[in-house]
């Protein structure tokens, strides 16, 4: 008995399944392709209309500093070679990448220091959040493989420093300029404001990543002082509180190593050393906001059977502490805003005057 008919029916059977297979996913990389063109020249006109009005302005005005075509051009290679890269390492997703080119251009364009900060924020989170990726699966439950950030964390995160970067533009144009309240004490205020937003979110990030795997004992709620689950909202360790000090002062000391290097001047300004040290206790003292906060209007229950914390309720989880109000993203949102408007003004009073 011949079987030639049915055997060569499977055959084209399997072959057209497997052609349409193909097609699709050459028609979802040809999507995902163009998309990122689509973001890339969006991006580019966005930028040439930054210059062009940074031009037009100064040329009417007669007091703002133009974008040089080199700023320019950093402001747009290097957040699209670090955003591709991001992507590619999955610790960005497409909205993710998206969200980080615009954020990183316009912190760029502003201020150099203000890019190194960002860049620090950026680089050592997406490193600890991989580390010891095994461990942290076993307490997490929405632990996501490499760590990939899409545009609500990005503009959680950087939302604020991008809207400071802005006003700082508007007040005294991009470049680079000394911390000096005796000289500039606006534009000094935006900067620290600045730079204690991305304090506070390194702070945190190396607080949760570091904490919660090099602590040997459990956790301690902020609020009561109670022992709760490892990845509990709002619990503190005092490897974590530590490890938040220095986030806060490896954004600090990039702030300050790009003031050294492009700052004019500096012979006859404020001296910019204390930079670091307004950093470290913005990455100390935000991360406390932060787990406050999340201690407080932030839900977290352990499932008993999974054996890992949750941050909305479901059936089996027992309620450890907060109140389901606000999820992660908005806390650190709330964070860095409070940071951002409490901390320059104390800084204030000890920065040193000329």
């Amino acid at each position: 008995m011949s079987h030639g008919p049915p055997r060569e029916k499977a055959k084209v059977i399997i072959s057209s399944v497997f052609m349409t297979y193909c097609k699709d996913d050459l028609y979802k990389e040809y999507i995902k392709m163009m998309t990122n063109i689509v973001i890339l020249c969006m991006i580019i006109c966005i930028s040439l209309s930054f210059w062009i009005v940074s031009i037009t302005a100064s040329t009417y005005y007669g007091t703002l500093r133009p974008i040089s075509p080199w700023r320019w051009l950093f402001s747009v290679i290097t957040p699209v070679m670090i955003a591709s890269r991001g992507l590619k390492k999955r610790s960005l997703d497409h909205s993710g990448a998206a969200g980080g080119l615009i954020v990183g251009f316009i912190l760029a364009v502003a201020n150099y220091s203000f890019f190194s900060a960002l860049m620090t924020f950026f680089v050592t989170s997406s490193v600890l959040t991989k580390w010891k990726c095994d461990v942290k699966k076993r307490f997490d439950s929405e632990y996501k493989e490499g760590g990939q950030r899409n545009w609500v964390q990005v503009f959680c995160n950087g939302g604020v420093p991008t809207e400071l970067a802005l006003l700082y533009m508007i007040e005294s144009g991009p470049g680079e300029i000394p911390v000096d309240f005796s000289k500039q004490y606006t534009a000094s205020w935006m900067c620290l404001a600045l730079l204690g937003a991305l304090a506070c979110s390194t702070g945190d990030t190396w607080a949760s990543e570091i904490g919660t795997v090099f602590n040997k004992n459990e956790p301690r709620l902020i609020t009561s002082w109670k022992k709760v689950p490892v990845g509990t909202n709002g619990g503190v360790t005092f490897v974590g509180l530590i490890s938040s000090l220095l986030g806060g002062s490896a954004v600090g000391l990039a702030y300050f190593i790009t003031q050294l290097l492009f700052v004019t001047e500096l012979e006859i300004a404020a001296p910019q050393w204390p930079l670091v040290l307004y950093a470290a206790f913005a990455g100390l003292f935000g991360s406390i906001i932060d787990s406050y906060i999340g201690a407080t209007m932030q839900y977290s229950g352990f499932d008993e059977r999974t054996g890992k914390v949750v941050n909305h309720p479901v059936n089996g989880a027992r309620l450890v502490s907060g109140k389901p109000i606000l999820d992660n993203n908005a806390v650190n949102l709330f964070s860095s805003i409070l940071v951002a408007l409490i901390f320059p003004g104390i800084a204030w009073g000890f920065w040193p005057r000329t």
